[in-house]
């Protein structure tokens, strides 16, 4: 697939939507698609992220750039220029090819902009936290949590957008789901504090949390303060982090693994709150932006963080709020549980499904299939796999191939990239359950692919049969390969089969 983002990173805007853009843009790469990001002005610290990831990235032509124009929309500032003027230099920057899928994280970019941009990506999705503007997008995500989750978009998309809502399309790295699976909920004392407020963060509230930290009287309490490249007060925190031995971080690729270390958190809202509840991470938020207002009091709401009142001295808040939380470990437990809940970190993976894998298209077997497939199936490199290991009868074959075409309850698939084969799917399905089964053709230069030829499955399956709710797969034990490739598509190992011959 080749696939382009649309989104700025600045001073004013932060740095939340691009990281979690790269984010989303590493699960597909690596699954095979090719990325391109048009951003405005990328700072140079975040233009060499892409550099490393060999992403491409274009900043869109300024040649007579207008005014910021008055559309209506409250962060209109935020794009520097008009829509249209964007809009038509983003179709510059990326009209020398063809794209699957334009993805779009800006609160100063709607509907207008999206309809002009139909014409160079086939289907659009857009990332929205705020819900303030019409979208015209084939795909809508909102991973934030919100009281009125279901109906936040009604009349805002068409009827028949797909609507990709709440914490469990939280786009994280996978460090984040991996952990996730050995986090327990904390229940012991507070012993190291972590202090994050965004990349950004332009009003300092890194500074006023740790005044109040070397306040607190905490004996042996570790501090780890965490700050992007682009602080404004980078020298004076580094400076304060050394005279009260705290350990200050910036920039750091070590996120999870702080997160994961920590007992309590204190920092924004933002994408950084679905991080911390991947890891069960107890947290003082602070709102730190008008956007993140709704979102930190409506997590708030369902107990996934505490969030006083900002009234007053910040430094005293701070103090106070801090002590309230180590005191109570029970409120602490409890939020740490509500967290591992609501967040599995397999968001990107829900998210890439729902999008599709682009070049493998799935169809229904047919009768002209047989023999290819009774070929397929008694390879020794699938029988080695397979329930049955040993070679399958021609007629035996024959039978079973015309009663699974001829069950409405078995769905056999042949997934095909262009002309050529990819591999074969079957949906056993029953009530709102259906269990897989899955091969590449043998002997093709496939290796790799079952990732993608199971989404493009899952996306059909999807599609054509939406009242399933929850597919299982059975792995034999000896499939390592098999076994890998169901847990990176997000499925959970629910129980093991032992068996043992005694002749």
């Amino acid at each position: 697939m080749k696939i382009a983002f649309r989104v700025d990173a600045s001073s004013q805007i932060g740095t939340g939507h691009f990281m979690r853009c790269l984010t989303l843009a590493d699960g597909l790469k690596q699954r095979g698609a090719r990325i391109r990001f048009v951003s405005r002005n990328l700072p140079a610290h975040l233009c060499d992220m892409l550099a490393a990831k060999d992403m491409e990235y274009i900043s869109p032509a300024s040649d007579a750039i207008s005014s910021p124009v008055n559309n209506g929309l409250a962060h209109a500032h935020w794009l520097g220029t008009s829509q249209t003027q964007d809009a038509q230099a983003t179709i510059q920057a990326l009209s020398d090819q063809s794209w699957d899928w334009l993805i779009v994280d800006h609160y100063a970019l709607d509907s207008r902009w999206e309809s002009m941009l139909r014409q160079t990506a086939k289907k659009i999705l857009v990332i929205d936290d705020i819900a303030d503007r019409l979208h015209d997008c084939d795909i809508l995500l909102d991973q934030n949590s919100y009281t009125d989750m279901d109906s936040r978009y009604l009349g805002k998309v068409a009827s028949d957008c797909q609507l990709l809502l709440g914490p469990s399309y939280a786009l994280l790295r996978d460090e984040f789901r991996q952990l996730h699976k050995q986090i327990k909920p904390r229940s012991e004392a507070v012993k190291r504090i972590l202090v994050f407020f965004g990349g950004v963060d332009a009003d300092n509230y890194t500074g006023h949390a740790i005044k109040a930290l070397s306040k607190i009287g905490i004996p042996d309490l570790s501090v780890d303060v965490v700050i992007g490249a682009q602080h404004p007060c980078c020298e004076q925190i580094e400076a304060a982090c050394a005279q009260h031995g705290f350990f200050c971080h910036v920039q750091t690729t070590r996120m999870a693994e702080l997160m994961a270390a920590a007992d309590l958190a204190i920092g924004a809202g933002g994408a950084a709150t679905w991080e911390r509840c991947c890891l069960g991470l107890p947290t003082l938020a602070i709102c730190t932006a008008d956007n993140q207002q709704r979102q930190v009091a409506d997590a708030a709401l369902k107990g996934l963080l505490y969030s006083p009142a900002i009234k007053g001295d910040l430094n005293q808040i701070f103090q106070r709020h801090i002590h309230a939380l180590i005191d109570n470990s029970y409120l602490r437990q409890l939020i740490s549980r509500n967290n591992l809940q609501a967040v599995d970190g397999r968001g990107i993976m829900r998210v890439i499904t729902s999008m599709g894998s682009g070049d493998i298209e799935m169809r229904i077997a047919g009768p002209n299939d047989s023999e290819k497939l009774f070929q397929w199936r008694n390879h020794s490199s699938i029988r080695a796999v397979s329930r049955n290991a040993g070679l399958i009868d021609w007629q035996d074959h024959q039978r079973w191939f015309a009663s699974v075409l001829a069950d409405p309850e078995k769905m056999l698939l042949i997934g095909h990239r262009a002309e050529s084969p990819v591999g074969v799917v079957r949906f056993d399905l029953q009530n709102d359950e259906a269990e897989v089964s899955i091969y590449l053709v043998p002997d093709a230069a496939l290796f790799g692919q079952g990732r993608s030829l199971l989404q493009s499955a899952e996306q059909w399956l999807l599609t054509n049969y939406p009242k399933i709710h929850r597919i299982r797969a059975h792995v034999l034990g000896v499939n390592v390969r098999s076994q890998r490739l169901f847990v990176g598509a997000g499925y959970q190992i629910e129980s093991s089969i032992y068996t043992k011959r005694l002749h």
